[in-house]
């Protein structure tokens, strides 16, 4: 008998429920809850193929019985089993007495435990994925004879559909799973080297303010190259460190109160002597009653240093940079506008991601990791709030972050 219309209905609409689950056991424990819709079933156990399809390993199973006998720990080797032939043929195979079955294959292990759990018989389907045999989903009854009048093609349709969002759950796991093995080597790896360059970074200082002996006019400048370099392979390692938490889900806050006029006026402070270096004048632009505000101080001293400093690598001199801030919203937003080069339209959407560099070069050849708006903005939604840019070409650009008033 074909598949009825209404059951390919419904089939088509928990295949949209079944497919919105990203991990595995979404996908599964969606299927286990719409699928009763067009089959019965008390229990749904689904394994996978494994070391070049020679072992089934049991992944995941949902049953209406208290206890669950045949879990994760279970695990067979397919070669001279039952489930070969379904394996080569894809015919699902159905069970309509799973006791009669065990005393006609006593060693069957897998059967002893469904039995024990209450069921009684059983549909057993092939998921098949880009052609390729991946496993098998189990469907299972308390009651004798449940699958006497199902429809096999419908189990077929059933079982490819929820092949393919198997599939994709995998392969989305298994991409999580590389990511995180790549933010640890990352994190290893930027740690490892950050102590090293540190004891160079303090020898050449050492060197370089004459505590070991006066320098020569021809060492002074090769030691404060190498001071230099190391200061901005520390720079890069903090950054990468600070990738690695953030893309591990282990970037910190520790919050505390602030005076934001104060805490303004330093980091103008602070970086009013960069600017004169390039003949650029940072002004600073700043309420007297602007508030209180709870924020990690530190992180948030990262997100301006970037938006000052990339201002003052991308203007040219006898301009003016002007950090801003005001009451918005519900928030505080502290901006940074420049007179410099501005940013081409089709460039804006690179500007908040990891690497992502602009045509627009420094104009006084300065270097850049190409991380750090990338971190800002992390950094500003951890604290809740929101970070953009306006930019006209040859006009220059505003950078500005929202921080709420209410405490982080």
């Amino acid at each position: 008998m074909s598949v009825r219309s209404t059951e390919l209905e419904a089939l088509l609409r928990i295949t949209e429920k079944i497919n919105s689950g990203k991990l595995v056991e979404e996908v599964l424990d969606c299927a286990y809850e719409s699928l009763r819709e067009i089959i019965p079933y008390d229990r749904i156990g689904f394994a996978l193929l494994e070391e070049n399809d020679t072992v089934l390993r049991a992944y995941w199973a949902r049953s209406e019985s208290p206890v669950i006998c045949l879990g994760k720990d279970y695990s067979a080797k397919m070669s001279g089993s039952s489930l070969e032939k379904v394996f080569l043929t894809g015919v699902p195979r159905i069970l309509n007495d799973l006791e009669a079955h065990l005393k006609e294959h006593p060693h069957s292990d897998s059967t002893r435990r469904v039995v024990e759990e209450g069921m009684r018989s059983s549909l057993t389907c092939p998921l098949v994925a880009m052609g390729k045999p991946v496993g098998f989903l189990f469907f299972s009854s308390m009651k004798v004879g449940e699958y006497r009048e199902v429809h096999s093609e419908l189990f077929r349709i059933i079982a490819g559909q929820i092949a393919v969002a198997l599939e994709k759950s995998r392969l989305y796991e298994e991409q999580i799973r590389f990511n995180d093995l790549k933010n640890k080597f990352l994190g290893m790896a930027a740690h490892d080297l950050r102590s090293p360059i540190a004891v160079i970074k303090g020898y050449a200082d050492i060197l370089k303010d004459g505590l070991m002996g006066p320098l020569g006019d021809a060492q002074k400048k090769p030691v404060a190259a190498m001071a230099e370099h190391c200061d901005k392979m520390l720079t890069l390692i903090n950054d990468l460190l600070d990738v690695s938490a953030i893309e591990a889900g282990h970037l910190t806050m520790v919050a505390g109160e602030v005076f934001l006029e104060d805490y303004l006026k330093e980091a103008h402070h602070h970086h009013a002597l960069l600017a004169r270096s390039k003949s650029i004048e940072l002004t600073l632009d700043v309420p007297a009653t602007l508030p209180r505000i709870s924020m990690d101080s530190q992180r948030i001293d990262q997100v301006i240093n970037n938006l000052i400093t990339n201002a003052i690598k991308f203007s040219n001199p006898k301009t003016r940079i002007i950090l801003r801030a005001g009451i918005l919203k519900g928030a505080v937003a502290i901006s940074v506008t420049d007179q410099g080069q501005g940013i081409p339209p089709e460039e804006i959407s690179k500007m908040f991601r990891y690497f992502g560099r602009t045509k627009v070069r420094p104009t006084a050849g300065e270097k850049s990791t190409g991380l750090g708006l990338a971190i800002a903005k992390r950094i500003v939604e951890a604290h809740g709030g929101k970070i953009g840019v306006e930019s006209q070409p040859g006009k220059g650009s505003t950078f500005t972050f929202t921080l709420p008033l209410k405490s982080v």
